[in-house]
């Protein structure tokens, strides 16, 4: 009886093992699907232009940023939905448009947003409709502005996509070639355009793809003389500078030189343009003085000022108007003010790096002249310093209650910081305006 007892038991262990892992492999069939990404190059802004997806064919697909898969996939979901997108939801939900890619061409579809308006408008897109183009003679590319553009036939951001290409291959759109690979010259309009375009048939084999991105612009691609008071950001862009460059330029001239160069020497002294660079475009500058006559009655009379010496510039007391005359944006420049007056002051040159929306190359430039001065900065132990100052320091305000707390029953900085537990680096800022 012994022997049966022990096999019963044997054996109820055994089923009360099996159950319990039938159980664990059930439970598995609720656990998620592991989520599928794709991974696809992203594109620049300024690469896409307005499109119809019904129209684009597989190369079309891969040069906005799909890899051969997706864009197999792409062609098979839409001959699913009938061989017609009809809106820009249906063609978001096709699994292999990620929400960021969706994201990212969004703006640029040639679709109602949702079906439900795709079928109020009778499957017309009226006001969809691309605008042809209107060519009436020969023209070279290089030359033509923003308006030129939109005049022919093209939208705003499809012009602003163009220019910027041009400048992407160094200010030039150099061949036919070349021209043609802009994603936004479909097959289409590039036939329509190809027989009036003065441009040379096929690109030099020296021709350097990545011109664009390179400050350095050879001066054999300059073929005539410039004169450099009648040119505006995207003409400075196109002998090679970047846009930023470009933008410091224009505002050292009409700001600094009161809206023009007079002698080659303030072109030379404008700090972004190298030495290298001033001897590359010197042949081929030419100052104008009707020019400079014309650009000095425009602007409004200002009083004479000096030359701000920024090597004994405190960055503490540096001045809107100084920070412009250094080549600053106003954007740039109201930034780092207003910062400096919600700190009370920097008390470090990387915390000027920090500020949002300035042009960290240019004041990084700036700050390896100007010094910093932080003697006089506002400073106080977490124990003594007033809440009005705690609640409006950008270092300390998410902080702030809980230091006004604990400083009641502990009154002792070392005490607040461990009972504070913030992260190093919120400390570490923080700590910079303790005494």
């Amino acid at each position: 009886m012994k022997k049966n007892y022990y096999q019963q038991m044997v054996f109820l262990g055994i089923l009360l093992l099996t159950l319990l892992g039938f159980q664990k492999y059930a439970n598995k069939s609720d656990e998620p699907f592991p989520k599928i990404t794709f991974i696809s190059e992203s594109l620049p802004a300024e690469s896409f232009s307005e499109f119809d997806p019904n129209d684009l064919d597989e190369n079309q697909w891969q040069k906005l940023g799909f890899s051969e898969k997706q864009t197999a996939t792409i062609l098979k979901y839409k001959k699913i939905v009938g061989g017609k997108f009809l809106s820009k939801e249906q063609f978001k939900k096709c699994y292999a448009v990620s929400e960021e890619k969706y994201s990212q061409l969004s703006s640029f579809i040639l679709l109602p947003e949702t079906n439900l308006e795709a079928k109020s408008r009778n499957s017309g897109f009226k006001s969809y409709e691309k605008k042809s183009l209107h060519i009436t003679r020969k023209f070279n590319p290089d030359q033509l502005s923003q308006n030129d553009w939109e005049n022919m036939g093209f939208s705003e951001k499809q012009a602003v996509a163009i220019l910027k290409y041009k400048s992407f291959l160094g200010g030039s759109f150099v061949s036919k070639e070349k021209f043609k690979e802009c994603f936004i010259i479909n097959e289409e309009n590039y036939a329509k355009l190809e027989p009036y375009l003065i441009l040379p048939e096929k690109t030099p084999a020296n021709f350097n793809a990545y011109a664009g991105k390179s400050n350095s612009f050879k001066s054999k691609t300059l073929q005539t003389y410039f004169d450099p008071n009648t040119l505006d950001v995207q003409g400075w862009i196109a002998l090679g500078f970047s846009e930023k460059q470009a933008n410091v330029i224009v505002n050292y001239r009409d700001r600094n030189l009161k809206g023009s160069f007079k002698t080659l020497e303030d072109i030379k002294n404008c700090f972004v343009i190298s030495a290298e660079k001033f001897e590359e475009l010197k042949p081929f500058i030419r100052l104008n003085a009707s020019t400079m006559a014309k650009n000095s009655e425009e602007k409004k009379p200002e009083l004479k000022q000096e030359k701000t010496d920024f090597s004994k510039t405190d960055m503490n007391s540096i001045t809107f108007k100084q920070l412009l005359e250094f080549g600053l944006d106003e954007k740039s420049a109201g930034s780092m003010i207003g910062f400096r007056k919600k700190l009370g002051g920097f008390m470090t040159k990387e915390q000027i790096l920090e500020t949002y929306n300035i042009d960290k190359e240019l004041v990084q430039k700036l700050l390896s002249i100007a010094p910093l001065d932080n003697s006089k900065v506002e400073r106080h132990t977490l124990v003594d310093a007033p809440e009005e100052w705690l609640k409006n320091h950008p270092y300390f305000k998410y902080s702030a209650d809980k230091i006004i707390y604990y400083r009641i029953s502990n009154p002792d900085d070392k005490k607040i910081w461990k009972l504070l537990k913030t992260k190093p680096e919120y400390e570490a800022r923080m700590r910079l305006y303790i005494k």
